[in-house]
């Protein structure tokens, strides 16, 4: 119930298409920003729906099956080349921009092609900021992840999305733990660092201390 209250207040505002967005990889030394956006269509879940860092890597696999089972899911992936070149809240909007756009391209004919489409859509993102050209309406919700029901699920999403690439990325480039760490700046990655140097993944423009 609470979960919803904030999607409940959005609607009632005359918004009948409501997006949640999230990232994850802001934090981390290597590897891309991931972001997700989710449109759900059933609300009530077999199982518990919480932010994505509240559940076990087993049961994100398991909200990450019923999720696109239950919604429209779009997700937005930025490299470690684009965050070096621009920064890393730059990278984060450009994911949360692709991943509303992968969203809004898998959407059915009837629902995206309806007249004033634009105007009905809300964009719920979790944090302060998000700064987009897209044609729809923005709120974002500090704390979204722990308290709108489709920002959880995003959070689920790009955190699911973003450890498969990073386990990908352990079998390449096996001296960092990334099977582990997933990119974060844990002891045993800076150690590994300092003794084998930055790997192609990791993001030149962040502070190695």
């Amino acid at each position: 119930g609470c979960m919803l209250a904030i999607e409940e207040k959005t609607r009632s505002a005359g918004y009948s298409f409501l997006i949640g967005i999230d990232e994850v990889g802001r934090g981390p030394l290597a590897g891309p920003v991931v972001a997700a956006a989710v449109a759900l269509r059933k609300h009530i879940f077999p199982i518990p729906i919480r932010d994505s860092k509240q559940l076990t890597p087993l049961q994100r696999e398991a909200a990450f099956h019923c999720i696109h089972e239950q919604g429209y899911v779009g997700v937005g992936i930025i490299s470690e080349l684009v965050i070096d070149r621009t920064d890393i809240l730059q990278a984060t909007f450009f994911a949360m921009h692709n991943a509303v756009r992968n969203l809004i391209i898998r959407l059915p004919k009837w629902c995206a092609g309806q007249e004033n489409f634009d105007n009905k859509v809300c964009l719920l993102v979790d944090g302060n900021r998000f700064a987009t050209d897209l044609p729809y309406d923005v709120r974002t919700v500090i704390n979204g992840d722990a308290q709108v029901l489709s920002i959880a699920c995003a959070s689920i999403v790009a955190k699911v999305v973003r450890d498969r690439i990073l386990n990908i990325y352990h079998h390449i480039f096996p001296d960092y733990g990334f099977d582990q760490n997933k990119g974060y700046p844990t002891i045993q990655h800076k150690i590994a660092i300092r003794r084998f140097g930055l790997s192609p993944i990791h993001r030149r423009t962040f502070h190695y201390r």
